[in-house]
C-alpha cells in the first residue's frame, strides 16, 4: 500500500499518531492470527496423533483377525494333510496286500495247469471229460478271473494313490504359504514405531495386480480341503471294497480248490473200484482160461483115445473082408462094426466141433484177457495221474487270505 501512496517527505503528528495506532492494530491482528494457529496446530497434533493410534491399533486388530484367519486354515489343512498321509500310507499298504495275493494266485494256478497238462497223458476210455477236468477248468477259469480282478484292483489302488499324493501336494504347498503369511504377518503385527528396522517404501501403499480377495483365498484353501476329503473318502471307501474282494476271492478259491479235491477223490474212488472189479474180473477169466486149456487137452485126448477104436473096427472090417465065398455073409456082427465105425467117426466129428468151439471160446478168453490187462494198466496209469502226480501236488496249495 505504502508503494500506490505517495508519503510526503515530511508527515504531521496526527498521520504520525494515526500509523502508530494502524501498526498496533496489525500486530495485535497477526499475533491473535499466530495464536489461533498454535492452538489449531496443537488441536491438529492431538487428533492425529490420536488418529494415527487409532489407525494403528485397528491395523494391529485386524493383524491379529487375518493372524487367526490364517491359523484356523492352517490347522484345517494341518489335519487334512495329516488324514491324507495317513490314508496313503495305509492304501500302500493295501496295495502291498493286493500284490501279495496276486503273487500268491501264481503257484496254485501253475498246479491246476500241470493237472490239466497231466491229465492229458490218459489213455484210451479214461480220457474222459469227467467232474474232476471240469472242476479243474473252473478252478483255473476261477483263479485268472481272481488275477484279473486283483490286477484291476490294484492299477484303480495305484492310481488312487496317485490322486491323493498329487492332493497332498497342494496341501503341503498351501500350508507351506500359510506358514509363510503367517510368519510375515506375525512379525509385521510385532513391529513397533521405534523399530530398527523401519524404512520408508514410497508406492508400497497399493493393491498388488496379482493380489486376490478374501473370499477367492477363503475358497481357494477351502476347495484344497473339499477335494482332498473326497479323495480320502474314496480311498476308504476303495479300502473296504479291498478288503471285500480280498476276502470273497480266497473263499471262491478255496471253495473251489475244495470241490476239485472232492471231484479228485471221488474220481480216484471210482477208478480205484472199477480197477478192483476188472482186477476180479481178470482172475476170474484166468481161471476159466485154465479150465478151458484143461478142457482143450481133455477133448483132443478123447480124440485121441478114439483112434484106437477106429483102427480096431477097420481092421475087423479089412479082415472080414477076406472070407472065403459064402462066408462072406452080412451078418449082425459085419452090420455092427459098420456101424461102430460110423458111430465113432460121428463121435470123433462131435468131439473136434466141440474142441473147435472150446478154442474159439479160449482165444475169445484170452482177448478178454488181454482187454482186462490193458483196461487195468490204463486204470493204473490213471490212478498214477490222479492220486501220485496230480493230488500230490495239490497238497501244496494254499489260499491263503491277505
Amino acid at each position: 500500500m505504502a508503494k500506490l501512496i505517495q508519503a510526503p517527505s515530511v508527515f504531521t503528528h496526527p498521520e504520525w499518531t494515526l500509523n502508530n495506532h494502524l501498526e498496533y492494530d496489525s500486530a495485535e491482528k497477526q499475533r491473535a492470527s499466530a495464536e489461533r494457529l498454535i492452538a489449531e496446530s496443537d488441536r491438529l497434533i492431538d487428533e492425529t496423533d490420536k488418529t494415527t493410534k487409532k489407525t494403528q491399533r485397528d491395523v494391529n486388530k485386524k493383524f491379529d483377525q487375518r493372524i487367526d484367519n490364517v491359523t484356523f486354515w492352517k490347522d484345517e489343512l494341518d489335519r487334512k494333510l495329516d488324514d491324507s498321509k495317513q490314508e496313503i500310507d495305509m492304501l500302500l499298504a493295501y496295495k502291498t496286500r493286493l500284490e501279495s495275493a496276486f503273487e500268491a494266485c501264481k503257484e496254485p494256478l501253475a498246479i491246476v495247469t500241470q493237472c490239466l497238462a497231466n491229465r492229458e497223458s490218459r489213455v484210451a476210455i479214461d480220457l474222459v471229460h469227467d467232474d474232476v477236468q471240469k472242476n479243474l477248468i473252473k478252478e483255473r477259469e476261477v483263479i485268472q478271473g481272481v488275477m484279473a480282478l486283483l490286477q484291476r484292483t490294484l492299477e484303480q489302488t495305484t492310481e488312487q494313490i496317485r490322486v491323493m499324493r498329487s492332493k497332498k501336494y497342494y496341501l503341503e504347498k498351501d500350508l507351506k504359504d500359510k506358514f509363510q503369511a503367517l510368519s510375515i504377518d506375525g512379525d509385521c503385527r510385532e513391529l513397533r514405531d521405534d523399530h530398527s528396522g523401519l524404512r520408508s517404501a514410497p508406492g508400497s501403499a497399493k493393491i498388488e495386480a496379482n493380489s486376490v480377495t478374501p473370499e477367492s483365498w477363503q475358497h481357494f484353501s477351502d476347495e484344497n480341503i473339499t477335494k482332498a476329503e473326497k479323495q480320502r473318502k474314496c480311498a476308504v471307501d476303495l479300502r473296504s471294497i479291498i478288503d471285500s474282494i480280498l476276502t470273497t476271492t480266497a473263499n471262491d478259491m478255496q471253495q473251489q480248490v475244495d470241490d476239485t479235491n472232492l471231484a479228485f477223490n471221488k474220481r480216484i474212488e471210482e477208478t480205484a473200484t472199477a480197477k478192483s472189479k476188472l482186477e476180479a474180473h481178470l482172475g476170474r477169466v484166468l481161471g476159466q482160461i485154465r479150465d478151458m486149456e484143461g478142457n482143450i487137452e481133455k477133448l483132443q485126448k478123447s480124440i485121441d483115445d478114439k483112434v484106437g477104436p477106429m483102427k480096431l473096427s477097420e481092421t475087423r472090417l479089412n479082415a472080414r473082408a477076406t472070407r472065403p465065398n459064402v462066408e462072406l455073409c452080412r451078418d449082425p456082427v459085419q452090420y455092427r462094426l459098420i456101424n461102430e465105425v460110423s458111430e465113432i467117426d460121428t463121435n470123433v466129428k462131435r468131439l473136434q466141433e466141440t474142441l473147435a468151439q472150446a478154442e474159439m471160446e479160449l482165444k475169445g478168453l484170452i482177448r478178454n484177457q488181454l482187454r482186462l490187462e490193458e483196461d487195468i494198466d490204463v486204470k493204473s496209469n490213471t490212478l498214477n495221474i490222479d492220486e501220485a502226480n496230480c493230488m500230490g501236488i495239490r497238497k501244496s496249495v494254499f489260499i491263503k487270505k491277505f
